[in-house]
């Protein structure tokens, strides 16, 4: 008769427990502390503490200074990590209720060291985001993410991206030479909302929030089927009084 095979304890490894605590308890201790104290405070003998210590501060986990204990520069870089990954779980969230509140696919994007990046994109099989069929960074004269982007831009940053990205006719709608984009972006007021209709992709028309934080320009945008067109400004107007709502979130994510 076959036995079953029992199912078995997870290992732990004692070390790296004792490790882990020792790092907590240093990162209570924001002006540092010395190993006896650190001993004392994890239940570690002295002896384990200074080897665990030691192996730490080789690693860049802890720094030691004049016998105290501080967080090192990788530790830094796991909780600036971690903050980095809430702040991206919050903006999903926040385009998530968008999303379903609008009926639309969300788009968040900055124009960062002279290029479009788009950050995140929150669609569903009710609402699926636009194909991106031809690339959202060289098209940003197409669509409405590119042109919002621009928009908050000086002439010589226009001119810039443009020359390094060439207008170019993707549909019978898309602006056909750089200089009359340059002169439709000239006349978008600060903070206005951006529309496009079928320039990026027949069938598709969409719209772009700006966001202005110092010399970052970032924008919210959305996307419909083109017989929708006529939802484009109101809705748009709509997510421009969402987004004076949540600012907040979406201004402490630029360093995403």
């Amino acid at each position: 008769m076959a036995v079953e095979p029992q199912p078995t304890t997870a290992t732990l490894i004692g070390s790296v427990q004792r490790a882990m605590r020792l790092l907590e308890t240093v990162a209570a201790h924001p002006y540092g502390a010395p190993a006896k104290q650190l001993a004392r405070a994890t239940g570690l003998a002295l002896p384990t503490a200074y080897h665990l210590l030691r192996t730490l501060v080789h690693e860049g986990y802890l720094r030691r200074e004049k016998g105290l204990f501080f967080l090192g520069d990788a530790a830094e870089r796991l909780s600036s990590n971690g903050a980095r990954e809430n702040r991206r779980c919050k903006v999903a969230d926040t385009l998530a209720h968008w999303r379903d509140s609008i009926g639309a696919p969300m788009y968040y994007a900055m124009y960062r060291d002279g290029e479009i990046e788009v950050l995140c994109v929150s669609d569903s099989r009710d609402a699926p985001a636009a194909e991106e069929w031809a690339d959202f960074r060289e098209t940003g004269h197409a669509h409405a993410i590119g042109q919002c982007l621009l928009s908050q831009l000086d002439e010589n940053a226009r001119r810039d991206h443009l020359a390094r990205y060439p207008v170019q006719a993707l549909t019978p709608y898309t602006v056909r030479e750089g200089d009359a984009l340059l002169r439709r972006l000239a006349r978008v007021r600060r903070m206005e909302p951006v529309v496009e209709r079928q320039e990026y992709a027949l069938g598709t028309v969409c719209a772009a929030v700006p966001i202005t934080v110092g010399t970052t320009a970032a924008t919210v945008a959305f996307a419909l089927p083109a017989h929708q067109a006529d939802r484009l400004l109101p809705t748009a107007h709509r997510l421009q009084t969402e987004i004076g709502r949540n600012i907040g979130s979406l201004t402490l994510s630029i360093s995403i």
